[in-house]
């Protein structure tokens, strides 16, 4: 029986700043006993996060966040694998043709960046720096070491942002493809932080084949939780919780603090069945 969970942390196999091995000690030092390692577009640093997960006595889930495309807006999945499905080369060899569309899209921001606002840094180098992982974080943390006057934030909401003629999408994946190609692979699948969503009414998204939905997060606004847990409820689905923890410091406004928004009691009781973990 766990009593405490995270169920969406990044490391650097995307976005976040720790290693898994790091993450997971952590992770038991906030109290946790169970958590996901939930990196963008793939599962690398899984396996890691795991193995020292035994070692310290912490669960370790294998798990993922894909970014879909649905009314003109990104909406996150995540899936959660109760089993080794996720190693499946028909999964990694969709993965891999995400991943690397990933460098297609980071040198597209590169050459833009140039052209709209005369920021210039270097592709090849920014590639080498990350192992060829890529998000728009790292090409934040890129401008700021070039010796750009710019804090994270206004890097992102000036540069790489949705609104920016910098910005490029990821590559466009639907909601159901989402979900289709984690159902291959045995995943229980949550919507990811529904309070983001801002062009579609959560109800509509809730609709598709969703199990779970984070309702539990720390950038929800003031009655959204119990909103959220309400709709779970309603449409049937489990409730998830997940801090979005990417190992920033202050000026990361945009996720929370690993254990900041943990899934605990009965909750995080029925989360775990669904996973057979139980």
């Amino acid at each position: 029986m766990y009593s405490k969970g995270d169920f969406h942390l990044h490391t650097t196999a995307s976005d976040g700043k720790l290693f898994p091995k790091e993450l997971v000690n952590l992770a038991q030092n906030e109290g946790l006993d169970i958590i996901a390692i939930t990196d963008h577009d793939n599962t690398f640093g899984v396996e890691e996060g795991i193995i020292e997960g035994q070692k310290i006595g912490i669960k370790v889930i294998p798990g993922i966040e894909l970014s879909t495309r649905h009314n003109g807006e990104s909406i996150h999945i995540l899936g959660y694998f109760g089993d080794n499905s996720y190693k499946l080369s028909s999964f990694q060899n969709y993965l891999k043709e995400i991943q690397d569309y990933r460098i297609v899209r980071a040198e597209k921001i590169v050459k833009s960046l140039k052209k709209f606002f005369n920021i210039e840094l270097n592709f090849e180098n920014l590639i080498e720096a990350n192992h060829g992982v890529i998000a728009r974080p790292h090409i934040a943390k890129a401008i700021i070491d070039a010796g750009y006057p710019y804090d994270f934030r206004y890097v992102f909401d000036k540069f790489l942002g949705s609104d920016s003629p910098a910005y490029v999408p990821n590559k466009r994946i639907s909601i159901i493809e989402g979900i289709e190609v984690l159902r291959s692979v045995n995943a229980v699948i949550s919507l990811a932080h529904p309070t983001l969503i801002k062009k579609s009414p959560v109800e509509e998204i809730l609709k598709y084949d969703f199990d779970c939905i984070e309702a539990i997060y720390p950038l929800n606004k003031e009655g959204e939780e119990e909103r959220f847990k309400s709709m779970a409820k309603e449409y049937g689905k489990i409730v998830t919780a997940g801090s979005d923890y990417h190992g920033l410091s202050a000026e990361d406004h945009k996720h929370g603090y690993i254990s900041s928004s943990p899934l605990i009691g009965n909750e995080l009781n029925i989360f775990s069945k669904k996973l057979q973990l139980l």
